[in-house]
């Protein structure tokens, strides 16, 4: 925009305002910045390329998270055990359990930090994308229709100079016609036909002046009054559309600026809660208790080996070897000597150290007479849950006969039969089970009561005998030919079923398996579900059985169903 020094080509000076109205006007560009039109485009463009800036800067960051929460998934997902806790026995130990805690809590700290970069790429990356795209357009509608104004501000100015050059060309061509008339007027050798011509141009003249004077001032007016509606009224509008823009456009960036930080603090609280889940997982670690658990786990049962006995080889005729030594056997001196022989009786005499595959039986026989106890009664606590799982489905069953008998629209009750005998045939065979098993575990207790040195031998030959097991046999003995069982021993073996023990399972099933705490609130709405209040401590009744549901007490009272991905828990 052309700012020009001259008469009548100043910027005209703006009527009087009031204090006030000047004040406010202190932060309109159309009124402070009138003649930077070149700064205010600059401004503008610098404005959008630092919001483009902090897009892609935004947009680097949440790569990072989505690459930083990918390598935490994988390192998740190599650490955390491929088979169940119950085939993994070194899930029973609480440092192995506090690990897998810390695994899991990481796993969900990867998970905010994938919600960290989801929220910024959506709330951030892609609103200011579209607002600077929309800026971007608006933008350059305003710098065209403000070129457009200096335009025409210019066409103007042309008009302006013409008029003016075309005024000051024919003053002067007046003014010498007027000289040249004067000059012929006064010669007396011209001729009145020369003067009186010459009079008629000078006034020609005069009068095309006068007219290139009324244009010009015409034009001045012109000019004048685009000039001014240029400066305080087209330019000033623009300017303020600008300003309007680029303050928006400022607003959009602060709000990305503090969703930046917001969206890092939503995640803080539930981060919290991890960390504090990988604290209170190192909390639980107790090395006392798992120096406790790797004996429950591997306690033999077995009695420490007796003194052996001194041979006297010295006294050929009188060398003898008593019959309850685990040493070398009787024979001739050749035949003790044999290593063949010695390495059998080593192996007679360390159970644990032979490198042979064991047979496994039903009875778990194979194993040492306190494993085999502990197997035995685990086995029969899962029989018991099994049976009391097929008791209420055939409850239910009997039920739903019955309403279907008492309402035939509901459905037809024989269509019940097939299902009501598949549950009675289990219910016989988990019983039979469930006697199989008891009748194995007293036999196990009473050897264990009877327990003496000479039973580690005992032990190894009872492997070859584990079939009379499956017949409840108790008589495993039979082949030592310095052992009989006794008829204590008998009366003890063909003791009635463990009684004490299902009365303590049957205890064990009412009381709770281990604690947990809510994570979330949940409102049992549907049946069999219980409400629960984030934060809330509850009593853990019954394990998930892969459904995705875990039954548990409130300390007020009332027991139901809740979902297990809502619960930490922390097993007894």
């Amino acid at each position: 925009v052309p700012r020009r020094r001259g008469a009548g080509l100043g910027r005209p000076s703006s009527p009087g305002a009031p204090a006030e109205e000047e004040e406010a006007a202190s932060m309109d560009w159309g009124a402070e910045l009138w003649d930077q039109f070149d700064t205010i485009e600059r401004h503008t463009q610098w404005g959008l390329d630092l919001m483009d800036k902090y897009v892609k800067f935004v947009k680097e960051r949440t790569e990072i998270e989505q690459a930083y929460a990918k390598q935490l998934r994988n390192l998740v997902k190599k650490h955390l055990p491929k088979r169940t806790a119950r085939e993994d026995p070194e899930s029973k130990f609480c440092q192995y359990q506090a690990f897998l805690q810390v695994v899991r809590e990481l796993n969900d700290f990867a998970g905010q930090r994938e919600v960290v970069a989801e929220n910024l790429l959506t709330r951030i990356c892609v609103e200011l994308a579209k607002y600077s795209q929309e800026f971007k357009q608006e933008r350059k509608s305003h710098l065209q229709e403000g070129r457009r104004a200096q335009q025409q501000l210019e066409n103007c100015f042309k008009q302006l100079e013409n008029s003016k050059r075309k005024f000051e060309r024919d003053c002067r061509e007046a003014e010498k016609a007027m000289l040249t008339a004067e000059k012929l007027d006064q010669d007396i050798n011209a001729t009145k036909a020369d003067v009186e011509k010459a009079k008629q141009q000078a006034n020609l003249r005069s009068h095309m002046a006068e007219e290139s004077k009324n244009e010009y001032a015409s034009c001045l007016q012109k000019f004048n009054r685009s000039q001014s509606q240029f400066y305080f009224l087209e330019m000033p509008q623009i300017f303020s559309k600008l300003q309007e823009m680029d303050e928006c456009r400022v607003r959009r960036l602060k709000e990305g600026y503090s969703i930046f930080s917001e969206t890092e603090q939503q995640v803080v609280p539930i981060i919290g809660k991890c960390l504090e889940g990988m604290k209170a997982a190192a909390d639980l670690v107790d090395e006392k208790n798992d120096s406790q658990m790797l004996i429950e786990l591997h306690k033999s049962g077995f009695e420490r080996p007796g003194d052996l006995e001194f041979e006297d080889f010295s006294q050929p005729m009188n060398r003898t070897s008593s019959d309850s030594s685990l040493g070398t056997p009787r024979g001739t001196l050749d035949s003790r000597l044999d290593p063949r022989l010695l390495g059998r009786n080593k192996a007679k005499r360390w159970p644990f150290s032979r490198k042979n595959k064991t047979v496994i039986t039903e009875d778990f026989s194979h194993l040492p007479p306190e494993q085999r106890r502990k197997k035995l009664q685990q086995k029969i606590e899962e029989r018991n849950r099994e049976l009391q799982k097929e008791l209420d489905q055939r409850d239910a069953l009997n039920k739903m006969k019955d309403v279907y008998q008492k309402t035939p629209q509901m459905g037809d009750p024989t269509s019940l039969e097939p299902k009501i005998s598949e549950t009675l045939g289990n219910i016989e065979r988990l019983h039979l089970e469930i006697q199989k098993y008891e009748a194995w575990l007293a036999d196990a207790e009473g050897r264990m009561l009877n327990n003496r040195p000479d039973t580690v031998t005992r032990y190894n030959r009872h492997l070859d005998h584990a079939s009379a097991l499956n017949n409840n046999n108790c008589s495993h003995e039979k082949d030592s030919p310095d052992t009989t069982v006794s008829d204590e021993n008998q009366d003890a073996i063909n003791q009635p079923i463990y009684t004490e023990f299902d009365e303590d399972f049957e205890e064990d099933v009412a009381s709770p398996v281990g604690t947990c705490v809510a994570l979330y609130q949940f409102e049992g709405s549907s049946e069999g579900t219980i409400s629960m209040q984030e934060g809330e401590e509850l009593s853990l009744m019954e394990e998930d059985k892969g459904d995705g549901w875990t039954r548990v007490r409130r300390s007020k009272g009332g027991e139901g169903y809740v979902p297990t991905s809502y619960l930490r828990i922390s097993l007894n």
